[in-house]
C-alpha cells in the first residue's frame, strides 16, 4: 500500500495507522499515487462492467466487496447537454464509487468498528458496504435528514446516531469518535481514497467519449468529493497522455450554502470569514438568480435572517433542498478553487425555485432524481456564456431519496 501525505505541511502516515487526518494541521490527507501507464481505452473491451476495469488507475486494483458499481449510462438532454446517471448506483447515488473504495481499505485493515458522517447519501453507502464486508458501522447524521435516507442506513444494519444541528455538528461528533482506538473513520473529505474512487466518473466519460473529455463538466459542489475526483482524473489523464485538451470545471452551489462560490467571486484563495459573503451579495444576480463566476445570493435568501453566504451567523447553518451540497466550511475549500480556477471554470448559484423547477424537468423527461442530484442542470439549463459548448451533467441521487421537492 502506499501511504497518506499532507497537502500543507508535508507530514505523511502509513495507511495501516487509521490516523484519519494530519495530527499537526488536522486537515485533510492527500495520497501518493501514481497510476499506470501504457492503458488505452480501447484496451477496456471485455474487463468487468464497472468501475474496477480501471484498475491500472487506482490505488486498489480489486474489491472482495463490489456490487457492480460504475458505468452508468449517458444520456442526452440537448444538442449540447448530457447527463450521467449515477443515480443508478447500487445505493441510488454516486457516493458508492467512493465508498466502495473506503469499504474495500476498511475490509483489508480489519478495524473493531467504522465510523462515517453524513448528510445521508454517503451514510448509505457506508452501511451498505460495511454490511457486505461484516464491518460494524455507525453513521452519524443531522436532523432534518431524509427519512428515506436514515431508513436505507438503518435497513443495511449501521446504527445511526442523529446530531442536533447542522452538517458541521455532525462532522464534529463523528470525528470525536473516530479519535477512538481501532476506529476507521470513513471519511468521504478526509480520506483521498474517495476521490480516487469518484474520479472513475470522469475515466468513464473518457472511454465513452473515445478518449476525450467534453469542453465542460457540471458537478455539484458541497464538499467537493466529485469536483475533486474528477480534477484528479483530468490531471493523471493529462499526465499519462491520453487526453490533450482538459474540460473547465463548472462548480455548482445553492445560493442558500454558497461560501465556495463567494470565496471564488472575491478572488479568495480559501473560504472568507464568517459574514464577508454578505458584502458581495448586494446588487449581486439577474431576474433568474443565477450568479455566474461565483458569488453570494441576492437580498436574504442565504439562509434567512441573519444568514450569509459564508455559512451563516453564529454557526447556523441555512436550509437548502439542495442537502447534500449544504456544507458552510468544506475543509478541503483551497483545493476546490484552486482546481476551478486552474480548469479556466466558474462557479454557478441555483435558487430554490430553480432546483424545484429542475427536479420536476427532468421527471418529465423520464429522470426521477433527487433535489441535490438536480442542481447542477438547474445551472445548466438556465444557460450563460459559463454553460457553452459541450457539457455533461451528473444525476448524483435517485428522487427515492427525497421524493419530490415541495412547492414553496
Amino acid at each position: 500500500m502506499t501511504s497518506y501525505h499532507c497537502p500543507v505541511d508535508g507530514t505523511r502516515s502509513a495507511i495501516t495507522a487509521l490516523t484519519w487526518c494530519c495530527p499537526v494541521c488536522r486537515g485533510p490527507w492527500d495520497l501518493d499515487f501514481t497510476p499506470a501507464r501504457g492503458v488505452a481505452a480501447n484496451a477496456l473491451a471485455g474487463r468487468a462492467d464497472s468501475l474496477w476495469r480501471y484498475k491500472e488507475f487506482l490505488p486498489l486494483d480489486t474489491s472482495a466487496i463490489s456490487l457492480g458499481e460504475g458505468r452508468t449510462p449517458l444520456v442526452p438532454l440537448t444538442d449540447t447537454v448530457s447527463a450521467k446517471l449515477d443515480f443508478l448506483m447500487p445505493t441510488l447515488s454516486f457516493k458508492d464509487r467512493g465508498a466502495v473504495m473506503l469499504g474495500e481499505l476498511a475490509r483489508r485493515l480489519g478495524p473493531d468498528r467504522v465510523v462515517a458522517d453524513s448528510s445521508g447519501n454517503a451514510g448509505t453507502s457506508f452501511a451498505a458496504y460495511c454490511a457486505r464486508a461484516g464491518l460494524p458501522c455507525t453513521v452519524y447524521v443531522p436532523e432534518g435528514t431524509s427519512a428515506k435516507k436514515t431508513e436505507q442506513i438503518r435497513a443495511h444494519g449501521a446504527r445511526l446516531v442523529t446530531v442536533p444541528g447542522g452538517r458541521e455538528a455532525t462532522a464534529r461528533a463523528a470525528r470525536a469518535a473516530a479519535d477512538e482506538p481501532g476506529v476507521f473513520y470513513a471519511s468521504h473529505v478526509f480520506n483521498p481514497y474517495f476521490l480516487h474512487g469518484t474520479k472513475t466518473y470522469a475515466y468513464e466519460l473518457w472511454e465513452d467519449l473515445g478518449g476525450r473529455l467534453p469542453e465542460a463538466l457540471a458537478v455539484p459542489v458541497g464538499n467537493g468529493t466529485l469536483l475533486l475526483g474528477v480534477a484528479l482524473a483530468v490531471a493523471e489523464l493529462h499526465a499519462l497522455g491520453l487526453i490533450t485538451a482538459r474540460p473547465r470545471l463548472i462548480a455548482v452551489q445553492a445560493e442558500a450554502v454558497s461560501p465556495l462560490a463567494a470565496a471564488f467571486r472575491a478572488g479568495a484563495d480559501d473560504l472568507l470569514p464568517a459574514g464577508a459573503g454578505d458584502l458581495l451579495r448586494d446588487g449581486e444576480g439577474g431576474a433568474d438568480g443565477l450568479l455566474p463566476d461565483g458569488g453570494g445570493v441576492p437580498g436574504d435568501a442565504a439562509g434567512g435572517a441573519g444568514g450569509n453566504a459564508a455559512g451563516g451567523a453564529g454557526g447556523v447553518e441555512p436550509a437548502t433542498l439542495a442537502e447534500g451540497i449544504a456544507i458552510p466550511r468544506p475543509p478541503r475549500a483551497r483545493q476546490i478553487l484552486t482546481a476551478v480556477r486552474e480548469s479556466g471554470g466558474t462557479f454557478l448559484t441555483v435558487p430554490e425555485d430553480g432546483i424545484r423547477e429542475a427536479q420536476r424537468d427532468l421527471a418529465a423527461r423520464g429522470l426521477f432524481v433527487e433535489t441535490t442530484g438536480v442542481a447542477c442542470w438547474a445551472a445548466v439549463r438556465a444557460g450563460g456564456d459559463a454553460v457553452r459548448g459541450e457539457v455533461v451533467v451528473p444525476l448524483c441521487g435517485s428522487g427515492l431519496k427525497t421524493g419530490m421537492a415541495a412547492s414553496a
